[in-house]
C-alpha cells in the first residue's frame, strides 16, 4: 500500500523525524512544577485583587470593579495554572546529537535553536527547592553568546544529558 511508509522513509538524514521536531520531551513532572509556579502567581494576583476590593470598598468606588477583579482573577488562574503550563510542556522538546543541540520551546511562538557543538563553552546543571522536591533539574548551556536552558528534567538524566554534552563538545573542539 502507497500510504504506508517505511522506518526509514519516515526518518530523515541524520536519524530525527522529518517533521525536524526534536524527539526528547522533558518530564511530566515539570508540567506539576509549572502548574505549581501558577499558583504561586494566582496567589499574589489574589492578594492584589483583595486590595483592589478594599480600596473599592474604603473609597466606594463603583461595585462593578469587584466583578471586573474577581473575572480577572478566574482568567488569570485558568491561563497560568492549566493552559499554558500544559501547551508549554506539549511544545518543550530537545534533542543531543553529535553536532548539535535542538531546542524547541514557546508558548505562542514556537522557538527553535540549533546550538553547534563547537560553540559550547560549558554545561552546568541547576535545582531550586520546588525542583528538588519533585526530583528535578534544569541544564543550561553556555555559548559566548547566550545561555540556552533545558528545564525539568529527572536529575539523573540531566546528570546524564551534561555529561554527554560536555564530552560531546570537547570532541568538537578538538576537532576544529
Amino acid at each position: 500500500v502507497a500510504d504506508v511508509l517505511s522506518y526509514n522513509e519516515v526518518r530523515g538524514k541524520g536519524g530525527y523525524m522529518l517533521n525536524n521536531q526534536p524527539k526528547n520531551q522533558i518530564s511530566i513532572k515539570g508540567l506539576r512544577v509549572w502548574r505549581l509556579y501558577g499558583v504561586i502567581q494566582t496567589i499574589i494576583v489574589f492578594i492584589l485583587a483583595i486590595g483592589v476590593g478594599a480600596l473599592t470598598y474604603i473609597f466606594d468606588w463603583p461595585k462593578w470593579i469587584y466583578i471586573v477583579s474577581a473575572i480577572i482573577l478566574i482568567l488569570y488562574a485558568y491561563l497560568f495554572i492549566y493552559l499554558f503550563p500544559k501547551v508549554k510542556w506539549h511544545r518543550w522538546r530537545y534533542e543531543v546529537r553529535e553536532l548539535e543541540i535542538e531546542l524547541q520551546h514557546g508558548l505562542f511562538v514556537v522557538k527553535r535553536t540549533l546550538i553547534p557543538m563547537v560553540r559550547v563553552q560549558h554545561v552546568d546543571t541547576s535545582q531550586g527547592p520546588i525542583l528538588r522536591k519533585y526530583k528535578l533539574a534544569g541544564i543550561t548551556i553556555s555559548t559566548a553568546a547566550t545561555v540556552h536552558e533545558i528545564p525539568a528534567l529527572v536529575v539523573e538524566e540531566a546528570d546524564e544529558l551534561r555529561s554527554k554534552i560536555s564530552a560531546l563538545a570537547r570532541v568538537a573542539d578538538e576537532d576544529v
